[in-house]
């Protein structure tokens, strides 16, 4: 038998265990070549990742349709504003980001008596009240929420260290490390703990009574299943990752004013979840990338793309914001028709055909092929007598 040459034994890693390690990676030297836009871009694709991963474990996981996670989102930038700044306690921004996430699922446990007693869309509609109460709270409390100009939101600190461009100036490898670099990996920082915490929450005992309740709650009782807790829970997780992803957008935004927090934004996190695909973490986040990456990257090429005004001008057609809604709302209808499961499952089929189309170009038996018998016309011819 002939020995094994020297890299026969070696095995590749598979691509998965590659790619987790290149993605981040990647991922952590971004500010090294991005500008300001692209990192701001960033920033603010990450912060609804997690508003939306926070949705979709409610929704699409739990069966729970609601339209009041804008609502959430507010309680969690004004929760924040408020207990860090002045006027407020002005707490340690650490503390008042942790304060702020609980004061958000506090609201949602509040909200569980009502969410308890309806199901479906009168749930929905229960939920969308939460936005216009929110809204109209975020105006008259004036010397907590700022009113129509919103307030000004204290900067994220760990005890000397800013998340600010000028305390202390930063430099690293020549290259200087302002607000949205700093930042940056804060918001890599929460993303990575909320997406782990979800796909462990998804994995265990508590996603699978959440995926039974959401297919029969009849069902899911008779199981063992304790409906009402669940349905609790769920509600209560999904407002803090609400609130989480409200904080971060209030630190990237610096400044928080009660417009953005409407019934257009909760509908926005809706067409997250249903373009990435429901009960999906990484389909939460590719909507929620798409979703918010559109209209900021057509508002910066409008002067290249036909049919789109300038920002600030009616001229030449359809804004970049309200082209943005139509496309991907086109998008929505385009998922709901073609692929129900989302950007998520079309990558999954796309992944099993791939391997299926390579499993039949690569041979069964690479090795060498075995002796054939002699046929008996081969046979040597056995001497007559």
């Amino acid at each position: 038998m002939s020995e094994p040459t020297g890299t026969a034994g070696l095995r590749r890693p598979p691509a998965r265990t590659v790619l987790l390690l290149a993605v981040p990676a990647l991922l952590c030297a971004l500010p090294f070549y991005l500008d300001a836009f692209w990192l701001r871009l960033g920033l603010f694709c990450t912060a609804a990742a997690i508003g939306a991963v926070g949705l979709s474990l409610l929704t699409g996981t739990a069966g729970q349709l609601s339209l009041g996670h804008a609502f959430f989102l507010a309680v969690g930038a004004y929760g924040y504003v408020w207990l860090a700044g002045e006027p407020g306690p002005g707490l340690p921004p650490p503390l008042a980001l942790v304060l702020a996430v609980a004061l958000a699922g506090l609201a949602g446990l509040l909200f569980n008596p009502v969410a308890g007693r309806v199901r479906g869309i009168y749930l929905g509609v229960a939920t969308l009240a939460l936005v216009f109460l929110g809204h109209h709270l975020l105006l008259a409390a004036g010397t907590v929420t700022g009113g129509f100009n919103g307030r000004s939101v204290p900067p994220m600190a760990f005890g000397g260290f800013a998340f600010t461009a000028q305390e202390p100036e930063l430099l690293v490898l020549g290259v200087p490390f302002g607000a949205e670099e700093r930042l940056w990996y804060l918001g890599l920082a929460l993303f990575a703990g909320s997406w782990y915490t979800a796909r462990n929450l998804l994995r265990g005992r508590p996603g699978r009574a959440l995926v039974a309740l959401r297919d029969s709650e009849t069902a899911a009782s008779v199981l063992g299943v304790a409906v009402a807790r669940h349905r609790s829970a769920a509600f209560v997780v999904s407002s803090m990752y609400a609130g989480l992803a409200g904080v971060l957008l209030a630190l990237a935004f610096r400044r928080v004013v009660p417009d953005y927090f409407g019934l257009a934004l909760s509908v926005d996190y809706l067409a997250m979840i249903v373009i990435g695909g429901l009960g999906s973490v990484a389909g939460a986040t590719a909507g929620a990338c798409f979703v918010t990456a559109l209209p900021l990257l057509m508002a910066r090429y409008a002067d290249h793309l036909p049919f789109l005004a300038a920002p600030g001008t009616t001229e030449g057609g359809l804004g970049p914001t309200e082209a943005a809604r139509y496309l991907y709302g086109a998008a929505v209808v385009l998922v709901l028709l073609r692929a129900p499961d989302g950007l998520h499952g079309a990558a999954a089929r796309l992944r099993r055909a791939t391997a299926r189309l390579r499993s039949r170009r690569t041979p069964a038996d690479t090795g060498p092929s075995a002796p054939r018998p002699p046929s008996s016309a081969a046979r040597t011819k056995e001497p007559t007598s």
